[in-house]
């Protein structure tokens, strides 16, 4: 029982030790600096990276509550905007479509730039993107609560205001990477392109990677049914 009770106070100690560490002043003051970025994007998010304002701990908090809103949309959002066949959702698809692109993205950006004295680290990459991201979920938790209020002739009300918040993602991904890998605006731009085709390729990688996979799963599972049929 003592025995026990040391290994349960340890463990405890040892996850009060990791939130007070990760959830620490620097936490909260990094995590409200992405609200900084919203509004001045090329100093926020130069001092992001080479002062080193941003954390891993606030970009994966933001992208968290990012895919939060979204699966909460499913159900908040009034019918008139999104329909949602619960019988044929699966939610961790859903979780994978979004962390999926993200993932291809900071991977192909880093890629390319790379190559091409970008000055960017992959973890700059991924903590910028997720910053980023910060404007979705600010205007889409009250837009979840407009679009119940509206009516049909008020929709076009809620489908700016959701552009916008997409939109403004985007601006931010822009300037976040021209700032990180201090490029000109269009060489930037030229490089984003290039991080659109490094996605591409990837995922034709991939799908020839699964269907060989799958050939030869299927190949070999002949060979047993063919070996079991002959005994």
């Amino acid at each position: 029982m003592a025995q026990t009770s040391i290994k349960e106070n340890k463990i405890i100690g040892g996850i009060t030790g990791w939130f007070k560490k990760t959830f620490d002043a620097k936490y909260f003051d990094s995590l409200k600096f992405s609200l900084y970025c919203l509004t001045h994007p090329l100093d926020g998010f130069w001092d992001l990276t080479h002062e080193k304002r941003g954390t891993y701990a606030a970009a994966n908090t933001i992208l968290f509550l990012t895919i939060l809103i979204r699966i909460l949309k499913l159900k908040y959002t009034s019918f008139i905007f999104i329909t949602v066949y619960w019988e044929e959702l699966n939610i961790f698809l859903y979780i994978a479509s979004i962390l999926f692109p993200l993932a291809l993205f900071v991977i192909g950006n880093w890629a390319t730039t790379t190559l091409f004295d970008g000055k960017g680290r992959l973890g700059q990459v991924y903590i910028g993107t997720c910053y980023s991201l910060t404007p979705y979920p600010l205007i889409q938790v009250p837009l979840m609560f407009i679009s119940n209020v509206v009516t049909v002739n008020e929709a076009e009300f809620y489908s700016v205001l959701s552009a916008i918040s997409i939109i403004w993602c985007g601006v931010l991904v822009i300037a976040a990477m021209g700032q990180i890998h201090e490029f000109s605006g269009a060489k930037n731009i030229l490089f984003m392109i290039f991080s659109l085709f490094a996605m591409l390729i990837m995922i034709f990688i991939l799908l020839m990677f699964f269907s060989m996979i799958t050939q030869g799963i299927a190949y070999f599972y002949s060979l047993y049914r063919e070996f079991m049929f002959r005994i």
